[in-house]
């Protein structure tokens, strides 16, 4: 997940390279942000989805619902075909289809998880092979963003200049003005380089960036193999999730009780290792397993699915028996969203019936809706 101001440093860098000017500039600029207005789509969504049968709510939410159909390569066709239509201008075209495509891209990359081949495949995932705050990714499409931030400085400290010319000015104020000119002339110089070269300078930020995003997810499988090779099993790649710089935190089914989980990295290989238990019971729940498998189940139909590698706490207290289901990764990554959704199934054992609740991103815990799983 990239920042929105570096998305909006793309639709630039995109509009400069193709020599896009006016209303085709701020429209670029518009469409290199615009997945990410799903935030009001799925606002819309979460006030009806209430009313809604369980089937109609999942349809709606890969509709709705945030990094869903907005997220999605079908949805950058969409938008190209809409500027190809109202335009015919294959510049313009191409450009629109790339802010979207980009945008979607450096998403799919870090650690989002999307539906990027929906509607034709729900499948969700990542590639989660670069760290979200990366700098290359965070910081290098915000050049052209600085350079408008430095012509507006120069214009404006010509102005201060030209006004301390006008008036009567002593020692003090004509050092000053001085210095405050010579750092003008640096960064003019600079700005006048800039706006020679632009449409060159921008591709190669453009293509850095694209070499980037492709040689990490690269890099990853090598070190996914290595240690699964370590391991003697599998590791899933894309479950695989950045927590800095070259570092991931990956998983796997240990035995049919554990998972295990390793911190490692590009230049140590495993650093560290956990071993976290899938079902733990507190007191005496005979049929702890039957509980835990009938909340998996429910949880397995329901959409967004948050929890890769799910892990269950099991109680009972006075006919009631409550699950709390989380990911094995919860209390291994701090401070972010991504694996802190936390369920509480509260069964009762005599009706059968149960209730459901959720909590994350810190927030108070929210009851669900049946239909939310049926």
């Amino acid at each position: 997940m990239v920042n929105t101001l570096s998305h909006l440093g793309i639709g630039l860098l995109l509009a400069y390279a193709l020599g896009l000017k006016g209303r085709k500039r701020l429209v670029l600029l518009f469409l290199s942000s615009l997945p990410d207005l799903d935030y009001f789509t799925y606002s819309i969504f979460t006030l009806i989805s209430s009313s809604l049968s369980h089937e109609v709510r999942n349809q709606l939410f890969y509709l709705l619902g945030h990094r869903e159909l907005t997220h999605s390569i079908f949805f950058a066709f969409l938008v190209s075909l809409f500027i190809w239509v109202k335009t015919k201008d294959r510049r313009f075209t191409f450009g629109g289809f790339q802010a979207v495509f980009l945008h979607i891209l450096l998403d799919y990359t870090t650690s989002a998880k999307m539906r990027p081949f929906y509607p034709f495949n729900t499948h969700e995932s990542a590639l989660r092979a670069i760290y979200p705050f990366d700098p290359i990714v965070n910081f290098l499409p915000l050049l052209p963003l600085f350079m408008m931030a430095g012509g507006y400085a120069i214009n404006r400290n010509k102005w201060i200049i030209k006004s301390k010319v006008n008036l009567s000015v002593d020692r003090w104020s004509i050092k000053e003005r001085d210095t405050l000119s010579r750092k003008l002339n640096s960064l003019t110089r600079l700005h006048g380089f800039v706006n020679r070269n632009e449409r060159k300078l921008y591709a190669s930020i453009i293509l850095v960036l694209l070499l980037w995003t492709a040689v990490f997810p690269v890099a990853k499988i090598f070190l996914i193999n290595y240690i699964s090779d370590t391991e003697g099993t599998r590791v899933s790649y894309k479950n695989t999730y950045p927590i800095s710089i070259g570092k991931f935190l990956a998983v796997y089914p240990y035995t049919d009780t554990h998972y295990k989980l390793l911190e490692v990295s590009y230049w140590s290989g495993i650093k560290k290792s956990f071993y976290v238990e899938k079902i733990s019971v507190t007191g005496d729940v005979p049929d702890a397993q039957a509980y835990a498998e009938r909340a998996g189940k429910l949880y397995r139909a329901s959409v967004p699915q948050t929890i890769d590698y799910p892990t269950y706490s099991v109680s009972e207290e006075n006919g009631l028996v409550t699950v709390i289901l989380s990911d094995a990764r919860n209390p291994y990554v701090d401070k972010w969203p991504y694996f802190d959704t936390v369920y509480r199934f509260v069964f009762d054992r005599e009706s059968r019936e149960y209730e459901a609740y959720e909590s994350h991103y810190g927030r108070p815990e929210k009851k669900l809706n049946k239909n939310y799983f049926e």
